[in-house]
This record gives C-alpha cells, structure tokens and sequence, in this order.
C-alpha cells in the first residue's frame, strides 16, 4: 500500500517515552515509505510539528511530562490539519474517551500488527477515523449508557443540519466510509466527503468518530445505529 497523501509522501511523527520502541516503528514505517520523526513526549512532539508538519501524529497516552491527551487537545488547537492517531497500550474507558474527546481520529494498541498501523494512518491522513474493536466497544458502550441515563434533548445543532446531511450523518453513524455512503446514496465520494466537512463543521466536532456519538446522543439516528456502528468499525478494524 502507498505511503502517499496525494502526490506527497506522508509525514509521520511517532510520540513515545520508550525510545526503543519509537525508534524500533520508526525505522518499520521508513521501509514502508513513510517520512519519520520522533520524539519522546508532548512537549517535543509539540515542538517538531511546526518545522516537520506532520500529516500524521502516532501518539502514546501515558507518558511523563506532557502526556498524549493533552498533547492532542494542543495540537488540534494549533495544528487542525494534523490527525491524531492514539497508538497505546492500554483500553481503559476513561482513557479512550478522553482520546476521543480530545480530537484523536483514532485509537489502536501497540499490539496490533504493523499492516493495522500504517492501513490506520493512512485512514486518519484521509480524514477518517479508525478504532480498534476494543475502544469502538467502550465508544458504543459510553453512548448507550449516555442515551439510558440522560433524559431526551434535542440536537443544539440538528436543525442546522439539511435533509442530506442528516442522512449522510446517519450512515456516518453506521460506521459507513464515504465510498459506500456515496453507493447508497448515489452521489460521488467527494461529494459525501463535502457533505461530512460541513457537517463536522455545523456540529463543532473534530471528526466522524465525535460525529457518530453526537448524532446518537441526541437521537438524530435511532438506536440500532449503535450495535451496526460496533459491528462496521469491527469489521473493519480486521480488514485493514
């Protein structure tokens, strides 16, 4: 598979307090046609991003220092056009929501097989969001327990929303990618991907994962959405 965005190679910096490790990714992801840099915590990462521009920031959760969700909030401040990948080891709830809060496109373990991390970067560099079965569990979990403790509100933003959109976020929700929203709605993939950029922008959400719990939250998708979301970004976590 390419390592490019476009025609440009795509730039990966690898966040990690364990050097062997980051230097260990570092060189795999080189082989792989990838440009690489590292560093050891959020501090630095947040140093380099300026003068490297990565497309894509693989980012640990716990480390001394600067640990990686707050290292994302930052940089999606001052660097929006750069994914967050999380790429940690360990799935606990709070943690994989704080990611998902925080504005990470994703979140895998260090477990997972190289192939799962670069199909997983360059799914973030194309402006999706990817999550191993675990964090998509806890994601689907938060919503439904959300949905059962919280009285019925409505969407502060859904009527913004047009016809379209709402059913571009409903399969969105589903855990659909652009190309099979664009089949089932017989529109082209860049014009589903227009549609998701101004919704993400009319809802105030970082990225489709946020998108996904927001349009459940408050019901502009029904319920089943939740088990069809788990099961899609399962399915498609032991694809890539």
């Amino acid at each position: 598979m390419s390592a490019q965005l476009g025609e440009r190679t795509l730039r990966v910096l690898v966040v990690d307090d364990h050097a062997l490790f980051r230097t260990g990714l570092r060189e795999l992801l080189e082989q792989e046609g990838f440009k690489v840099q590292e560093a050891g915590d959020g501090d630095a990462a947040l140093r380099l991003v300026p003068s490297f521009a990565p497309d894509v920031v693989l980012m640990d959760a716990k480390m001394p220092g600067m640990g990686g969700i707050e290292a994302t909030r930052r940089l999606r401040e001052t660097a929006p056009t750069t994914a967050v990948l999380m790429l940690t080891g360990v799935a606990a709830d709070e943690l994989v929501l704080e990611a998902v809060r925080a504005g990470a496109s994703g979140y895998l373990l260090k477990d997972v097989e190289l192939s799962h991390i670069t199909a997983g970067i360059r799914t973030v560099a194309a402006g999706h969001s990817t999550l191993s079965p675990r964090a998509a569990r806890i994601v689907i979990d938060h919503i439904r327990l959300s949905r059962e403790e919280e009285p019925a509100v409505a969407a502060p933003d859904g009527d913004r929303l047009t016809e379209r959109e709402r059913e571009v976020l409903a399969l969105l929700a589903l855990g659909y990618e652009n190309a099979e929203i664009g089949r089932r709605l017989f529109v082209s993939p860049s014009t589903v991907k227009n549609h998701v950029s101004r919704l993400l922008e009319k809802l105030a959400v970082e990225n489709r994962v946020q998108a996904a719990m927001y349009a459940v939250r408050h019901r502009l998708v029904e319920d089943p959405a939740l088990s069809g979301y788990a099961a899609a970004r399962a399915d498609g976590a032991r694809a890539n």
